[in-house]
């Protein structure tokens, strides 16, 4: 039970597995004004860099589960690197379905909805686990401006230009599933470049280090052609932002 090779070899020096820096995923922790002992779950927490961060700025406490199991040893390491790993907790396994044992003050799946099936299904299962008067995150993408052609909508990853709603949309769309949009917090250009170019010298690097490698021609053709379409068409098109949910 893993992730696609091609995401724990380009993303394998990534703490942080989406377009936000360090700085934006510090202001996002302030912007929800934690209290100290809150409880946060991650579905898909990746490196752990949020429930870690947020447990050393903040006192939070918190339980993350990901698929990849590199991405899960990276974020245990993290944690005893900041000396939290008494108040956060990861596991190895499939995000979808999993509930809470205990109820938590903030329930958070970034950038990973595929979890519940689409933003609405990721919603519902994150109410599950969370208390009263909780908040929810989602991290998901948002068409910046809207793609003129349907080739240049899969150019951003996308299957088509229906897949994603431009910003004011997608903020409606929280309304008409009967949530408040409390806080948000917005990729820019700069960190969807440390998030996108990061992974070329990762990936170079691992090609430099493992040239007979029968995963070394997908890792070129990876790395030959994602500067190119990077520029082309996701930095031009694709934004990207966190959201802060609270049910009417």
């Amino acid at each position: 039970m893993d992730i696609p090779r091609i995401f724990t070899i380009s993303e394998s020096a990534h703490r942080i597995h989406n377009p936000f820096t360090p700085e934006k995923l510090a202001t996002l922790g302030r912007a929800l004004r934690l209290d100290a002992g809150a409880r946060v779950l991650d579905l898909g927490s990746g490196s752990g860099e949020m429930l870690c961060t947020w447990a050393r700025d903040y006192g939070i406490t918190g339980i993350g589960i990901d698929l990849s199991l590199l991405f899960c040893g990276q974020a245990k390491l993290r944690a005893e690197e900041l000396g939290v790993a008494d108040r956060v907790t990861f596991i190895h396994g499939d995000a979808a379905g999993f509930i809470a044992d205990e109820k938590v003050d903030v329930a958070a799946c970034l950038g990973a909805t595929w979890i519940g099936g689409g933003v609405a299904g990721t919603i519902g299962l994150l109410r599950k686990s969370l208390l009263p008067g909780g908040i929810i995150l989602i991290g998901e993408p948002y068409w910046r401006r809207l793609p003129p052609a349907e080739n240049v909508a899969r150019g951003c990853g996308a299957n088509a230009t229906s897949d994603f709603l431009m910003l004011p949309e997608l903020l409606a769309s929280f309304g008409d599933l009967c949530y408040d949009v409390v806080e948000m917090v917005l990729a820019d250009q700069d960190s969807w470049d440390r998030y996108e170019a990061a992974k070329w010298l990762t990936m170079r690097r691992w090609l430099d280090a493992n040239p007979d490698d029968e995963y070394a021609k997908e890792v070129r053709a990876t790395l030959t052609r994602e500067p190119v379409r990077y520029a082309a068409y996701t930095r031009k098109y694709l934004g990207w932002g966190v959201f802060a949910l609270m049910a009417r």
